[in-house]
């Protein structure tokens, strides 16, 4: 099974308060031959998750500017989208990963992107190719 598009979350019932932790991964691209390039193509930021009760793993396209929030700070996802994909085990158990993507990480109710700024993406996952 999987969800390649994703489903869009209602934010606070979903995630409740996020507050920041670090930036966990980035992500590489991987040329022709197989080899890892310098090239990131996403940042994968970690925040704990009230509602989840976990901590959560955040994947944010790189050509948003890198976050330098305080562990602590509250934060909240710009347009998250989240999804899974499962792969059958033995019998009819199955192992599931779940991920989630968002455009952008901001502050909890200041309305800015990060404290360096950043753009807006209005679609995720998507390159409007500006």
């Amino acid at each position: 099974m999987r969800l390649p598009n994703g489903a869009i979350p209602k934010k606070e019932e979903t995630y409740g308060v996020l507050k920041f932790s670090a930036l966990r991964r980035e992500k590489m691209k991987t040329n022709d031959n197989g080899t890892v390039s310098d090239e990131v193509t996403e940042r994968v930021y970690d925040m704990r998750c009230k509602a989840q009760g976990c901590l959560l793993s955040v994947g944010i396209p790189a050509d948003v500017p890198l976050k330098d929030f305080k562990p602590g700070d509250e934060v909240e996802l710009v347009n998250p989208v989240s999804g899974a994909m499962a792969t059958p085990t033995f019998g009819n158990a199955a192992e599931v990963h779940w991920w989630t993507k968002a455009d952008d990480i901001i502050l909890r109710g200041k309305g800015q992107t990060s404290p360096q700024g950043g753009p807006s993406r209005s679609e995720p996952g998507k390159n409007d190719g500006k």
